[in-house]
This record gives C-alpha cells, structure tokens and sequence, in this order.
C-alpha cells in the first residue's frame, strides 16, 4: 500500500501559517467546501501586535546615592507645557532630611581643611625665604673662604691648589712645592716670605759691618789708640749679630717648614668645608621645601576632596527636587513596563539611578513590536505598514519600519529557544489622540505580487514529501502542485493548478496502516497530530503573520 501522511503541521513549523481566519468564507456561502482557484494580486505581510510609544523621550531617574523615598510626585498624566519647563514645575521630590543633616558637618570640614591649606601655604613661603637666606649665606662664607686663601697666596696659586685639592690630578703634590718658585707666589705668604729673607740679609750686612769693625778696633787697639773697653764692645756687637743672623735663618726655615704649609693648610680647609657647606645646605633646603611642599600638596588636595564633598552634597540635596525637563505628559515608569521592581508612587523607596518618570514626545509615535526569526530577513527599514489601534477600532494609520534589532531576545524565559526580533514601526503625522501604552497591531507589507493564481492555505498538505491539492471530481484527484510565497489566509500557486479549478477545502485524512509506522519510524507521530488538529495551532509565543490577498 502507498503510504500517504498528511502533515499539515510541517507548514505551519516551517512558515508560521495559522488557521484559515477568512478563505473559506467563500466555500461556506456556496455549502460546498470548495474553493475556486483564483487569480489576482496576493499581498505578503507581516502582522504583529505591540505597544505604542514615543520615538523620542526624555527619562527622568533618581540622581540620589543609595535609596531615596518619594515625597511628593505630580499625578500621571499631568501635561507639562513649555511654561512649565522655563518655571522649573517641580514634578517630584525624594526625602532629603538625611542629606540636610550632613550639610553644616561638611560645612566645618571645608573650613577647616581651607584654614590647613592657607596654614601650609605660608609656611611653603616663609621656608622659600629662609631657603634663599641660608643659601646666601653658604655661599658667601665658601667665597669669603676663597678670598682668604687667595689673599695669602695669590690668586694664581689659590686657584691652582684648589684645582688641585678637587681633581687630586697629581698624587705627589705636596703644600712646599708652592715655594720652590718664590716669584709665583703672592699675597701675604710672598709678603711674609720676603719679610724673612729680608731680615736674614739685613742681620748678615751689619754682621759683615760689626766684623769690619771690630777688625779695625783689634788692629787700633793693638797700637793703642783704643781702650779695651771699646774693644769688647765692638767684640759683643758682632756676636749680638751672629745671634740675629740665626735667629733670621731659623724664623725662615720654621716659616717654610711649618708656617706657611699650617695656615696654607688651614685655609684650604676652611674653603673646602665652606664648601661641603653650601651643598648641604642647599640639600636641607630642597628637602625642606619638598617637605613644605608635600604638606601644601596634601592640604590642597584635602581642601579640594572636602570641596567637592560639600559640592556633591548639595548636588544630591538639589537632586531630590525634580523639575519638568521638557514639555509633554507624566508616565510613571512602572506604568510602562510589565515587570517592575518598585510601583511609582509616594512613599515608594527608589535606588540610584531608577527610572521614575518618562516624558514621551507626542509629536512622533512607534509601535514596538517583536518579530519572529523566520520572519525577521523580510523586514527592512522604510517599508511601509498599516497600524490599528485597538482604541481606535475603525480608524487606519499608516507607517514604516523604523528600525530592527540587530540581535534576538528570548520574549519567553519558559521558552528560550523562541527567538524574537525587537522592532520599531513610525507612525505617520503628529496624533494627539494616541498615547504611550496604547496596544497597536501592525501589518508590514513586504511585497505585492500581481496577477497569481492563489488557494486557501488548508487546500495544501504534504503527503510523501510533496505539495498536493485534491480537485475536486467525481471523485477527489490528488494533483501535485508547486507552490511559492505564502500568507495566513492563501498560498501562491506557481504549476499544478488552473483558474476556476476548485479544490478541498479539507483534505481528506489518512490512517497510517501499521506496518508503515514501522518502516518510517517517527513518521507516523505527524500523521497523528494531523487526526487531532494540534500542528494546525502556531507554536506558543510565534509571531502571528497577517497575509491578505490585495484588492
């Protein structure tokens, strides 16, 4: 036997065909249930219900840390009018009692941290003076150190021995070596030094004169022109000169030796330490200003942070009066969606950041809808679409698609396999009348054809994997025919059927024999769901598709 399954259900899983809602109205005038096949134009459109909204609005949400209550809020549905908006209307206020209470505490912390940073401020000054002072000084005791080593050793041999001291350029240089050339040196040393030789030539002239003296006075004393009285007087001058010419040659060795290297040597020193000096005291005045610094910066920054405390603080306190931001009419936020956590309303205790009213602008509506993935390639922005409003039961809106989401949302979590596509549908022209939360449905056309030979959806079914109708006869033909785009009502014909051709209405059903269920297996569960009509429902949750042929 010929296994035939009619499987009604594998058109509506694959298309999303719903039940013949007005095709057979024609069969049921004539009580044949029959349908002509007919030619004309077949309109392809998607229908899909949804809520009306404002394109544009301006959502007002508490700008209040932590939860905040609402004392006072306007009705919903209260017009604001540009008025309103340049009189700052309030159109709700959130407890601000706690905030109040913090106000005169930051008050006394920005007064206080504002005396702290003057405070650092003129000791970061008085520390940049008392800087620049010991700086002076350092530097002028390391030049006064220099002018005394030069004053008494010149100034060509000061700087070379300083030169020498800091680049300790030559390891056998000794503080002696300045006097191997007498006539380098200057200053108080060459003074002294000369002094010294002075005194040593001095004492050996009247040493020579004393000699030649007592030379004269031994010879006239021999000859007895002197007394001996003279000549001992002559003798104790000469070895009175002896004595001085020693004690020149001595100050002078003891000066080369000694002297002059201890006060070189000291000298030196003092400049060297005057030296060391200034770089510490210019290292504890940049430490010193650093620190000056540092507590200024941390004042500053104290200052500031209490600042903006305080600033944030009234912030929040003039966040808690809300005022009309533009004009249009008040909708509480939990009137616009279906789960909410919190109902607007007084007393209701609002988080941070939470809607609490939307102000749609009436001057542009939409529809949102939610297109179904089988259908959503078909939508394309600027197409047109026909809108009803279910308060509006005879009057016709036109429109277009909007915009589309570019990804899915589950619209069911009890069916997250259900994939929908958020879609916004304008609707022409301004319409005082319509208002946000107003149910619509919304039928996109997205094509047109012309001149096809359609049939009521029902009139095909699926047996062996093939499209058929059955004409009607003598007996019913079961003719294969190919179809092509569809909507909810007819389906196009492209072969297999004639003009005026009528066909079944209802196919007839057929019983899977038994053995046929066990060659096709899962086969025969279509053919049941056939017998009971539950694959001819759409699936939970599917986007509807309203298709009517065109007049």
């Amino acid at each position: 036997m010929i296994l035939i399954c009619v499987v009604m259900g594998a058109v509506v899983g694959t298309f999303g065909f719903l039940r013949q809602k007005g095709g057979g109205s024609d069969a049921q005038q004539d009580g044949t249930g029959l349908f002509a096949v007919k030619r004309g134009d077949l309109a392809i459109t998607v229908s899909e219900s949804g809520s009306i909204k404002a394109v544009k609005t301006v959502d007002i949400k508490s700008q209040v840390e932590g939860q905040a209550s609402i004392v006072n809020i306007v009705p919903e549905g209260t017009v604001i009018t540009p008025e309103d908006v340049n009189n700052g209307k309030v159109l709700a206020e959130l407890d601000s009692s706690k905030l109040k209470e913090q106000l005169s505490q930051r008050e006394i912390d920005l007064t206080t941290a504002e005396a702290s940073q003057a405070d650092a401020n003129e000791s970061y000054l008085i520390q940049v003076k008392q800087n620049e002072s010991n700086v002076t000084a350092a530097e002028l005791k390391l030049k006064f150190a220099l002018m005394d080593l030069q004053k008494y050793l010149g100034k060509a041999v000061a700087e070379k021995l300083v030169a020498q001291a800091v680049k300790k350029a030559d390891p056998n240089f000794s503080i002696a070596s300045l006097l191997e050339d007498p006539n380098s040196l200057g200053g108080e040393a060459s003074q002294k030094l000369r002094e010294l030789q002075g005194n040593i030539a001095l004492a050996e002239s009247n040493l020579e004169k004393a000699a030649y003296t007592l030379e004269w006075t031994e010879k006239l004393y021999a000859k007895q022109y002197v007394a001996e009285t003279e000549l001992r007087k002559d003798r104790l001058d000469k070895q009175r000169l002896e004595l001085d010419k020693e004690k020149a040659g001595i100050a002078l060795e003891l000066f080369q030796l000694y002297e002059f290297a201890k006060q070189t040597e000291r000298l030196l020193s003092d400049y060297q330490e005057a030296k060391l000096e200034l770089d510490r005291t210019e290292a504890r005045a940049r430490a010193q200003l650093a620190q000056a610094k540092a507590k200024l910066s941390g004042a500053m920054s104290t200052y500031a942070m209490q600042k903006q405390r305080l600033d944030k603080l009234n912030n929040q306190i003039v966040a808690c009066t809300i005022r009309a931001p533009a004009a249009g009419q008040v909708v509480y936020w939990s009137s616009t969606e279906r789960w909410v956590r919190i109902k607007i309303e007084q007393g209701a205790q609002v988080p941070e950041g939470y809607k609490i009213i939307t102000i749609p602008d009436a001057s542009q509506m939409k529809v949102e809808v939610k297109i179904h993935e089988t259908w959503v390639d078909k939508i394309e922005p600027n197409q047109p679409a026909e809108i009803t409003i279910e308060a509006f039961p005879d009057k016709t809106f036109t429109g277009r698609v909007l915009k589309k989401a570019p990804l899915a949302d589950a619209e069911d979590w009890l069916n997250p396999d259900l994939k929908v596509y958020a879609t916004d549908i304008g609707i022409d022209g301004t319409n005082d009348s319509l208002k946000t939360g107003m149910t619509g449905k919304v039928k996109v056309i997205i094509d047109e054809l012309h001149d096809v030979l359609y049939v009521p959806i029902q009139s095909v079914v699926t047996v062996e994997d093939k499209k058929v109708c059955y004409v009607a006869g003598s007996a019913p033909e079961k003719r294969e025919v190919q179809t092509g785009l569809f909507n909810d009502n007819f389906v196009e014909i492209k072969s297999g059927l004639a003009e005026g051709e009528k066909v079944l209405l209802n196919p007839p059903k057929w019983n899977e024999p038994q053995g046929s269920k066990e060659q096709k297996g899962t086969e025969s569960e279509p053919a049941k769901k056939e017998q009971t009509g539950t694959e001819s429902e759409p699936a939970k949750g599917q986007t509807q598709t309203k298709q009517e042929p065109a007049k």
